[in-house]
């Protein structure tokens, strides 16, 4: 209850960055869930906004709360985006998709003008990669891409699902998710070999997107620009 809270409090935050008439960018997963909601309870004539969202899964959500969605192509730019984050580094930097978004998430947040991460404490690291790097790729010759990131010096595996079959992403490809033994020690340079990889659609780097970080804790937040 106590991580509940916290995020409450993160997303309580970065709602109040959201004015009437803005084109807000819905992020995915427990976090974002909960600004969402959030979002939804101040709709009113006074206060109307436009989301467009990360996931079907949130566009599912968006819809049933009366939130006008707008297609992910309709703007080069949009106004704020929100969303949580699995690993956010001293910098600013984040880790993504470990909910199976990130080649969306991407796409909607490159486009903000202001992105806002909301994470309780337990999100903060020194080092981004503590915890598995997820990146998204093409089903078509995977063992072949998965051999080929091999060769940057991680383990991985193929995120697979309850029924034990392969985790398809909302844009029909598959994930991996990569572990390095000492961490990401240098994000940009490895965010940059995975992306010259053929089949590689997207990682789960964020690097130097947030304008903002949120930190919720069970009292209050602490936040860092």
């Amino acid at each position: 209850m106590i991580k509940n809270k916290s995020k409450i409090n993160a997303a309580k935050e970065a709602i109040k960055l959201v004015k009437n008439g803005m084109v807000v960018g819905l992020g995915t997963g427990s976090t974002a869930k909960i600004a969402i909601d959030l979002l939804a309870e101040k709709l009113s004539n006074e206060f109307k906004i436009r989301g467009m969202a990360t996931s079907i899964a949130t566009e599912e959500q968006a819809k049933n709360l009366g939130i006008e969605l707008v297609e992910i192509d309709k703007y080069e730019t949009i106004d704020i985006a929100i969303d949580g984050a699995d690993e956010v580094s001293p910098d600013k930097n984040l880790i993504k998709g470990l909910g199976g978004a990130l080649l969306r998430e991407k796409k909607v947040e490159i486009k903000a003008k202001k992105l806002i991460i909301i994470v309780d404490e337990t999100k903060m690291v020194e080092v981004l990669g503590k915890g598995p790097l997820p990146v998204e790729v093409s089903i078509e010759n995977y063992e072949i891409t998965e051999i080929m990131i091999k060769k940057l010096g991680c383990e991985l595996e193929l995120r697979i699902e309850k029924d034990n079959e392969p985790f398809i992403t909302d844009n029909g490809n598959y994930i991996f998710h990569l572990k390095f033994k000492d961490g990401i020690t240098d994000p940009n340079s490895l965010n940059k070999s995975l992306l010259s990889i053929e089949n590689v659609k997207d990682t789960g780097l964020f690097l130097n997107m947030a304008t903002k970080i949120i930190v919720g804790n069970e009292k209050n937040i602490q936040i860092i620009e």
